[in-house]
């Protein structure tokens, strides 16, 4: 087995490591004190071409394989996880099922501005009452003649303030459970639909987090994304590969974690010498980056699952468990190496603490993932 880059791959990652360092990481503590990301970077991540990244060029796409799409997504976690969250969804769980599921009109009408960075798009699954209950939504598509009109709710939605369209799903049949949700595609300036940002969030300040409320939204029949009653498993292959992007984030924030406490323990001095030469203090530097590496390992066998057409959902499911709680344990370890410095905001290791944390929760909990590999390796479903 080859875990070596391509060059093109390498070359990849360069150019994400010298954007992260250079339109991104002199902005992050004042950008997280003002719970806003400057809108401009949007633009800036089209204008590099990480909006397209796997994106055929015939839509306006950058190309590219899984495995680099990853190696961006980790600089971008290093970087910021607020911009890693505007490209993982914008591009991981809206243009690719619009790629995949799309009609052609859909995607000439969407897919090359979304990879410019001239529109974004949000993920409108999660409700006010149906987080991990993704199957039980409450809002409702009802067909009138040749549209569509839609009521309900969503909650926690990414880029939800910023977005040109979401990718909405909704009950349009008296089906049960999730047999009746269908996806639609729905511009965010369609009469009717109403955006709030949530504001005081412990992470992700940065990130244009929204409720979205729609009342008596009127979208065409065309509006929607792939067959009537498919919304589900639509869903669900889109959180699938969005896992893949969770967990690349997470070893993004992880090796954030490592490079600050490497950087610091060789730096701050106490009983007359360095601290990194305390061998309590090298234990929690050594634990982070085991988990650093473990981490990158099982994400990049996601990729590599995916661009060799295999079946990967269980080892997605597996990656995005392992990373999400590894972020959380590297940041606090970083912040123990920092001591009291890493409480105040001016130093990094408090917001990927922060940022993390989060990670165990969207996309599928921690719990949810375990239900899955459980399920996946017993053949008896956990629901």
């Amino acid at each position: 087995m080859d875990l070596g880059l391509s060059e093109e791959q390498a070359a990849v990652r360069r150019l994400a490591e010298d954007f992260v360092d250079r339109e991104i990481a002199p902005h992050v503590v004042a950008w997280d004190r003002a719970e806003e990301v400057d809108r401009s970077i949007v633009k800036k991540l089209g204008e590099v071409g990480f909006l397209g990244l796997t994106l055929d060029e015939e839509y306006g796409g950058s190309g590219g394989d899984h495995l680099a799409y990853c190696l961006v997504t980790e600089e971008l976690g290093r970087g910021d996880s607020s911009v890693r969250g505007i490209v993982s969804v914008s591009l991981g769980l809206v243009s690719k099922t619009i790629q995949a599921y799309g009609s052609e009109e859909q995607k000439r009408a969407w897919l090359p501005r979304l990879a410019a960075g001239d529109a974004l798009g949000c993920f409108g699954l999660t409700e006010p009452g149906t987080g991990s209950d993704a199957g039980n939504l409450a809002t409702r598509a009802v067909r009138d003649g040749d549209t569509y009109v839609i009521n309900g709710s969503k909650m926690f939605i990414t880029n939800g303030t910023w977005a040109d369209v979401v990718l909405l799903f909704a009950r349009s049949t008296d089906a049960p459970g999730h047999k009746g949700v269908s996806a639609f595609l729905v511009p965010t300036d369609t009469p009717g639909l109403t955006r709030r940002t949530i504001h005081g969030k412990l992470g992700l300040r940065g990130q244009a987090t929204a409720e979205l409320v729609l009342e008596d939204v009127r979208v065409p029949a065309s509006a929607m994304l792939g067959p009537e009653g498919k919304g589900f498993s639509i869903a669900m292959s889109a959180l699938a590969k969005g896992r893949m992007s969770v967990a690349a984030g997470c070893v993004g924030i992880a090796q954030a974690a490592l490079d600050a406490a490497v950087g610091y323990a060789g730096e701050r001095e106490q009983f007359g010498r360095s601290i990194a030469s305390y061998q309590l203090v090298q234990e929690l530097i050594s634990d982070i980056a085991v988990d650093v590496d473990a981490a990158r390992l099982l994400t990049w066998r996601v990729a590599d699952l995916i661009d060799r057409g295999e079946d990967f959902a269980t080892a997605a499911s597996k990656a995005k468990l392992y990373a999400s709680e590894a972020a959380v344990r590297c940041a606090n370890n970083a912040l123990q190496v920092f001591g009291g410095y890493g409480y105040i905001d001016e130093y990094p290791v408090g917001k990927l603490l922060r940022d993390a944390r989060v990670m165990t929760l969207y996309e599928g909990t921690s719990q949810i993932q375990k239900l899955i590999i459980g399920r996946a390796l017993t053949g008896v479903s956990a629901f």
